[in-house]
């Protein structure tokens, strides 16, 4: 099998994968349109089935260079701020998952990845370079070498995945995320520094956890809203803000006046990938949000990317030819994904639970202590862990 391979996008998935496969002994090529690598967004949870991997990789020492292990994930009433349930996490996360659960900026793991990438003799990174027309061809001509694979991470509005008969099509999921940081002052006692923690409401939720490279806190506060014509990532508007303050009018007066005095917030349409095709087996293959976007509320998206990096990367390594390669790599990830997927749902229900719900689920989180929570997520983060 020739060792050439092209990736089309520089996200985080794209760049876990070019050093998965390089530690493989494949020669990579990363493709970016963007002329500069900026990372949208805040905040990122990693959790263990993702650091795990990143770690194989050699980047753990980077990463607690500029990340916070919260000592516990926790779930707090919207309104009451009443503690519904607390998973340990810090010190426990290492010894139950074989690994750490870390807390950083988007652009710190960028930082990260890119540097590993330029010091990867076999990887090479060519940026602003747009891939139109016959994939191959475009990456033939950028870097001068016609590549076995063509890896697809160029995310939600995938380019790659219209070259692919049968693949998913993006559809808006029915909630926004408004995502904003605040300082440490201006928590104001609220949020806590060592943890992070999902306020619920009906209809609405708030995660917030710290970040230690600006000293303060990122919240995501995801509502039930209207699409937004096509725009992907838009800036406060009265309107816009108007339907984000009401979704909270109930909430503590605390949260509320948080959210309200927020320096530009801003709010992303949350939209998914449905099922389909995520390789015509032969030549191209789709990864991360471009095969399958899901909602955050299992704070996996990133995670997912970065499974399906090593995944492709072990299959390519493994199997005789691409086509063998692409077939394997999908029985691996799809029961994975649906998965995961099924708990993204599942939270969606219970963190905006409202009424009778709303009370079973409060019923059933006293009943479990933090152990038992613990436990429910061994499927997830113990992904990947060595046999104990």
């Amino acid at each position: 099998m020739s060792t050439a391979v092209a990736i089309v996008g520089a996200g985080i998935g794209g760049l876990t994968a070019a050093l998965c496969l390089a530690h493989r002994g494949f020669d990579v090529d990363i493709i970016e349109q963007a002329a500069v690598l900026t990372e949208v967004g805040a905040g990122l949870q990693l959790s263990p089935n993702a650091s795990r991997i990143l770690s194989e990789l050699g980047l753990l020492d980077a990463l607690e260079s500029v990340w916070t292990e919260p000592d516990a994930i926790t779930l707090v009433d919207g309104k009451s701020l009443r503690a519904l349930a607390r998973v340990p996490s810090g010190r426990f996360a290492r010894d139950r998952w074989s690994a750490p659960y870390g807390v950083l900026h988007r652009a710190s793991l960028q930082r990260i990845l890119i540097a590993a990438v330029t010091a990867e003799p076999r990887c090479r990174l060519h940026l602003g370079h747009r891939i139109e027309g016959d994939a191959e061809q475009a990456i033939a001509s950028t870097t001068g070498r016609t590549p076995a694979l063509i890896i697809g991470a160029d995310g939600i509005w995938s380019r790659l995945r219209n070259a692919i008969a049968g693949a998913g099509t993006v559809q808006f999921s029915g909630n926004v995320a408004w995502r904003l940081t605040v300082t440490r002052a201006a928590a104001d006692n609220l949020l806590q520094p060592d943890r992070v923690t999902a306020f619920l409401g009906a209809r609405a939720h708030l995660v917030a956890y710290p970040l230690r490279e600006i000293g303060g806190f990122n919240l995501v506060a995801i509502i039930e809203g209207k699409e937004t014509d096509g725009v992907w990532v838009g800036k406060d508007s009265e309107v816009r803000r108007r339907d984000y303050l009401d979704a909270f009018s109930t909430w503590n007066n605390g949260l509320q006046t948080l959210l309200k005095n927020a320096d530009a917030p801003t709010y992303w349409p949350l939209c998914t990938v449905t099922d389909g095709a995520w390789q015509d087996g032969r030549k191209i293959v789709l990864i991360g949000d471009a095969a399958h976007a899901m909602t955050p509320f299992a704070a996996q998206g990133a995670a997912m990317a970065i499974e399906d990096a090593d995944a492709l990367a072990a299959c390519l390594s493994s199997a005789n030819d691409i086509s063998e390669a692409l077939r394997a790599f999908e029985a691996t990830r799809r029961p994975r994904i649906a998965q995961v997927r099924r708990r993204a749902a599942f939270n969606r229900f219970a963190y905006h639970a409202r009424g009778p719900f709303r009370l079973g689920r409060d019923i059933v989180l006293s009943m479990k202590g933090p152990e038992a929570l613990a436990a429910d997520f061994d499927w997830l983060y113990g992904y990947g862990a060595p046999e104990r």
